[in-house]
């Protein structure tokens, strides 16, 4: 999904390259949780970035900031959003492959030997633990934007046409009313000023996909649906989850790429 992940990655990349400033990321990040906490994975990584080890008093995204700017000021972040079965983009097994599979998202700072990964540890709070990676793993896969655009709106046909031949496809009244009110209730995405268009319009096309998908998982009243036709549902589902984690993941690798290319200063 447009997760905190995506605006970590795109904002602090904005930020490392000379476009945006620090109270920017931080106001970005606003609309994912009232407050923004941040926190050494372990003892070592604490003491290699001057953030609190476990235990200690947690500190804030101020100082993440500055703990990356110290380990590599030209570095880039770099999005994943991996799932059992899908894990492209880590680098490796470790904490942070682990942790990231299970949050289902994650920031990797290849440059800096660090990843971050966001969990929610109390409402409206959001906590940034800070892993080590210091093998980065293979480069970072590169899809073009326009065909992981593509590719989503291809699986987006396909998977209509599987839901409706198993017959979990039928209009259930208000659905149109279900998808609508989830996209308004997402959280505001923020982005940097010179965000490629496209980029944009991919990634609020996977929102409204993502948004059909829910609805689509939803069972009909009674719970009709028998355990083969509920298993054939999650089958059709399945490549159109991939295509959207593939396509934010394209277009926020763009808009890093773009960002980077251009500094104001």
């Amino acid at each position: 999904m447009s997760c905190p992940s995506a605006t970590l990655t795109v904002w602090t990349s904005a930020w490392l390259a000379g476009s945006a400033a620090p109270d920017d990321v931080l106001d970005a990040l606003g609309p994912w949780a009232e407050a923004h906490d941040v926190l050494a994975a372990d003892a070592m990584t604490a003491d290699a970035t001057d953030l609190p080890a476990p235990g200690a008093p947690v500190s804030s995204v101020t100082f993440l900031l500055a703990a990356l700017r110290r380990a590599a000021p030209r570095g880039q972040a770099r999005l994943v959003l991996p799932v059992p079965g899908d894990v492209r983009g880590l680098p490796g097994p470790g904490l942070f492959s682990r942790e990231a599979t299970t949050a289902g998202e994650g920031v990797l700072f290849v440059d800096a030997g660090l990843g971050v990964v966001p969990t929610t540890v109390a409402d409206g709070v959001l906590r940034w633990t800070v892993y080590p990676v210091p093998e980065p793993g293979p480069p970072q896969e590169f899809i073009a934007l326009n065909q992981a655009e593509q590719e989503l709106r291809d699986q987006v046909r396909q998977s209509a046409s599987v839901l409706t031949s198993l017959g979990v496809a039928r209009h259930r009244p208000g659905v149109r009313e279900e998808i609508a009110a989830a996209l308004r209730a997402r959280p505001k995405s923020l982005w940097p000023a010179g965000m490629p268009g496209q980029a944009l319009r991919v990634l609020q096309h996977a929102d409204e996909v993502e948004a059909i998908l829910a609805a689509a998982s939803v069972d009909e009243p009674g719970g009709a649906l028998s355990a083969s036709a509920a298993t054939a549902r999650r089958e059709a589902l399945r490549p159109i989850e991939t295509a959207v984690r593939v396509a934010r993941r394209a277009a926020v690798a763009e808009a890093v790429r773009v960002l980077a290319a251009s500094p104001l200063v």
